[in-house]
């Protein structure tokens, strides 16, 4: 349960995902605490953080939680043959880095098995601190603040700078061109994923004068393309997705008004790292992202 709410960064969150109710982690974190005789969590109006008798302990956790599955492996008699390495994406970013990655890495590196798990450049950040994954690539907007305000900060590398365009459908209001001015953007549909001030996330067009009107919401990147290409509607996307748009999906880049950049980092904890993760870093930092060809 400590891992789960350091994790989701909410006590909330951490039940959802559990199956349980929020009153219920809610009264197991009391307990904890009490049996810890600390505070564990620091509780915010934007969520739960761990305090720093919180994050020992879930070091602890780690610690055993993998010892437990050692345990398993030699009573059954099973031999490791792979290293593994845990990385998270932000939702964009995996139908462009993962397969040239991964790729490479069975060419280069056929001993090393990665796990995937898509999320927010917030969540993402929380499973990183809390030891859940070992890599993650994040998206950063200017002014490029790092991705939370915990120490030791995160080590970030930057792999790519990507402008936002719009998509939209190939036969429609916007056909035949690769460009559009932002003004004649204002009275258009979109389809928008659900954001928050916690985790910012891509839909009406950021600079759009006024509010956009929303008509269609979803997380799904394949949903939202597919509603694009049916005509359903409009949507902001990185210029890096624009090699995998589906067909009758074009980009156009948004006149008459400052450009949309975002940055694409990898991130890790700092320190010294293992080498199967420094050549799951490598193989990522030299897949990059495909420039882009916008369709006509």
């Amino acid at each position: 349960m400590l891992c789960q709410i350091a994790e989701s960064g909410s006590f909330t969150a951490a039940a959802e995902r559990l199956g349980y109710t929020q009153s219920a982690v809610s009264r197991q974190a009391i307990a904890l605490e009490r049996s810890a005789g600390a505070t564990l969590f620091e509780r915010r109006p934007d969520g739960v953080q761990l305090t720093q008798p919180g994050l020992t302990l879930l070091r602890y956790a780690r610690t055993i939680l993998a010892s437990i599955d050692a345990a398993e492996r030699d009573l059954n008699g099973e031999t490791p043959r792979t290293e593994l390495v845990r990385l998270g994406l932000f939702v964009s970013a995996g139908a462009v880095i993962l397969p040239a990655a991964l790729a490479r890495l069975a060419a280069d590196a056929p001993q090393l098995r990665v796990t995937t798990r898509e999320g927010t450049t917030p969540g993402l950040t929380r499973a990183l601190r809390t030891g859940s994954i070992d890599l993650a690539v994040l998206s950063s907007r200017p002014p490029h603040r790092p991705p939370d305000s915990e120490s030791p900060r995160l080590h970030l590398t930057t792999i790519e700078d990507t402008e936002l365009l719009v998509a939209a459908s190939a036969t429609g209001t916007f056909a035949g061109r690769t460009s559009v001015h932002v003004d004649e953007l204002v009275d258009a549909p979109w389809i928008a994923t659900p954001s928050s001030s916690a985790e910012p996330l891509l839909g009406v067009w950021p600079g759009l004068p006024g509010r956009g009107r929303v008509a269609y919401s979803s997380r799904d990147w394949l949903t939202k393309l597919h509603l694009v290409a049916g005509g359903f509607g409009i949507t902001t996307v990185p210029e890096s997705l624009s090699p995998v748009f589906p067909p009758g999906v074009i980009g156009l880049r948004v006149q008459g008004a400052p450009p949309e950049i975002r940055r694409v980092l990898l991130a890790r904890l700092p320190g010294p790292t293992t080498p199967a993760i420094t050549a799951v870093a490598q193989a990522i930092m030299t897949v990059r992202f495909v420039p882009n060809r916008l369709r006509s």
